[in-house]
């Protein structure tokens, strides 16, 4: 399974970003939940929001549900996490991942990663 995250940049506060994960491979099955977290300098990878096979369901950090929102291209194998109202405090490396666990919130519980896309929000 390959996980190719992008979408980062260079973004004023209050501004938007799309980002983007697209999966391959051939053991890659579309009933993994796809999630997506993020690493600021010096803290933990903590976790954003993931989205289920379907598409239909998701669930979020408490603190970003209002300005983030996951979605899923069934057909295109791709995860996408649209940022809205970002703030400085967004400036991280976003990196997608696959899990078979609904409800996973914890790095450890995710198989398989992209290689992550860095979001910068200059205030």
């Amino acid at each position: 399974v390959q996980l190719q995250a992008s979408g980062g940049g260079l973004v004023q506060a209050g501004g938007s970003l799309r980002l983007s994960c697209a999966a391959s491979g051939r053991t890659f099955n579309n009933y993994y939940v796809m999630g997506w977290f993020r690493q600021a300098p010096g803290k933990e990878r903590e976790f954003v929001a993931a989205v289920g096979w379907r598409g239909t369901s998701a669930y979020y950090a408490d603190s970003l549900k209002d300005r983030f929102t996951i979605s899923r291209d069934y057909a295109k194998n791709t995860v996408y996490l649209q940022m809205s109202s970002l703030k400085p405090e967004d400036t991280a490396v976003y990196y997608c991942a696959a899990t078979t666990g609904w409800g996973n919130r914890l790095p450890s519980q995710y198989d398989y990663w992209g290689q992550g896309t860095q979001v910068t929000v200059s205030s």
